[in-house]
């Protein structure tokens, strides 16, 4: 049996009064592909940070990769996850060339300063900017791309240090049709990967769902929905309550779509 990932027993994260999460309780197995959507405000993005250790509950417990948050080296923790977020790429400093933007991602920090990198490392830099169809890049500053190829290059860097654990939150957001269909069939060969590590892809859009990916979670307001497979998870009840107005849930070659029901 594969062995866990990822488990959150009763977590709740509060702030200034306001409940973010509520009782989640959601476990990851290895080989598992999840998808996370909900509407805006719904604890997505929170509950994302939580799993790559950037926020501790205010209540509950989160094992990550057999470690217990709070009783762990969170910065040795953080090597063995890699994330994609805008919150990480507002922070790449202006003048940081895409190739040293991926090779920094081996030690899940920002900016390229003195540590060395031998060629082992540059190659797969290059190779995973390759597989994005983002290598003719490397020399660019990240500041100067498009936004595809940002989430691309994060991407790739995001799988630099050959995690566990894959976090992707909302990486087609702001995307044009043709480079949200480029990501999602990249995404789609990752996941097929049964080399690949077990991966989390937050979203609002079940459009934005690649084939390949095994479970789902449906949150509305900081709460659960629904949890378990994807084919049971997204039916027209479930997701009809998760953005409150009638869906009608369709799949057709793979792929998932949802419509107003007027």
């Amino acid at each position: 049996m594969a062995g866990e990932v990822l488990r959150l027993q009763g977590v709740g994260v509060r702030r200034d009064g306001a409940a973010l999460l509520r009782g989640i309780d959601w476990t990851i197995n290895e080989g598992e592909r999840w998808v996370v959507v909900g509407p805006n405000g719904a604890g997505k993005t929170t509950l994302l940070q939580v799993a790559a250790t950037m926020l501790h509950p205010t209540e509950g417990t989160v094992q990550i990769l057999e470690e217990t948050l709070g009783q762990t080296d969170v910065f040795d923790l953080r090597t063995r996850i890699g994330i994609s977020s805008a919150a990480i790429a507002e922070k790449v400093p202006v003048n940081e060339k895409v190739i040293d933007l991926v090779l920094t991602g081996s030690y899940a920090i920002l900016g390229r300063w003195r540590e060395e990198y031998d060629s082992t490392d540059v190659t797969r830099a290059v190779e995973l900017l390759d597989v994005l169809g983002c290598s003719h890049l490397l020399r660019r500053k990240f500041s100067t791309l498009s936004e595809g190829e940002r989430k691309r290059v994060q991407i790739a860097r995001a799988l630099m240090p050959d995690p566990e654990l894959l976090l992707l939150d909302e990486p087609a957001a702001g995307l044009d049709l043709g480079g949200r269909e480029d990501l999602v069939a990249r995404l789609g060969a990752l996941a097929d990967d049964p080399m690949a590590p077990a991966m989390v892809l937050v979203t609002h859009h079940v459009e934005e769902v690649p084939e390949g990916f095994t479970h789902a979670l449906l949150i509305r307001r900081g709460g659960v929905v629904a949890v378990g497979k994807v084919d049971e998870v997204f039916t027209q009840e479930h997701l009809t309550r998760c953005f409150g107005v009638p869906l009608r849930v369709e799949r057709q070659d793979g792929r998932w779509s949802a419509r107003a029901v007027r």
